[in-house]
């Protein structure tokens, strides 16, 4: 789409529904390309921050004398 300028503000959607026995459920997914940018920001820094806190764990354990307890 070259000459439209708000391609990054075009919605995109997705239907997922499903039935198991009596039970039935449908949901609906509604999010422009700038929202999945979001996303995949905050999950980035979420691993992040997370392989950080298990280093900084795994760090101190190393580092200590003594009976591991």
């Amino acid at each position: 789409m070259p000459g439209d300028q708000n391609s990054y503000l075009q919605e995109q959607s997705a239907v997922a529904e499903f039935k198991a026995g009596p039970f039935s459920g449908r949901t609906e997914v509604r999010i422009t390309p700038v929202g999945i940018l979001a996303v995949a920001c905050l999950m980035t820094g979420i691993l992040l921050s997370s392989a950080a806190i298990v280093w900084a764990a795994k760090e101190k354990r190393r580092t200590r004398k003594g009976p591991p307890f």
